[in-house]
């Protein structure tokens, strides 16, 4: 399986689009379970408060991927971004707790980090 080919710079949504559309067509359920986490977007006051309540946490990777016995954490970037504060953190305590996390820039760096990923024995 190839990665995907790299492009010029492009929205963090748009590489985010054509990375997951890579992922379902060569990772199927139920071997591989593949999702976005919403955390992003504009919410009034009120909303942001119920969702905070209800568990959404600052920094949490944008995309988890599930497969046998492997969990990995996702947070996609445009080509030149940067990590929050919060997503450091998040990203820190993923490390400290021994789960897999991964930054893509752009959705070729990605697909080429989860296919390195998914190559390594458990």
């Amino acid at each position: 399986m190839k990665p995907l080919s790299k492009t010029i710079a492009a929205p963090e949504h748009i590489e985010q689009v054509r990375l997951v559309n890579w992922l379902r067509d060569n990772f199927k359920e139920p071997d591989y379970i593949i999702f976005a986490v919403p955390n992003g977007g504009k919410r009034g006051i009120k909303e942001a408060g119920r969702l905070k309540d209800e568990g959404v946490k600052s920094g949490v990777s944008d995309l988890i991927i599930l497969t046998h016995n492997k969990v990995i954490f996702l947070e996609m970037k445009k080509l030149n971004g940067k990590l929050s504060d919060k997503q450091k953190e998040f990203h820190e305590n993923l490390d400290y707790l021994g789960f897999i996390n991964l930054i893509g820039y752009g959705a070729s760096d990605a697909s080429e980090k989860i296919l390195k990923e998914l190559a390594k024995t458990p």
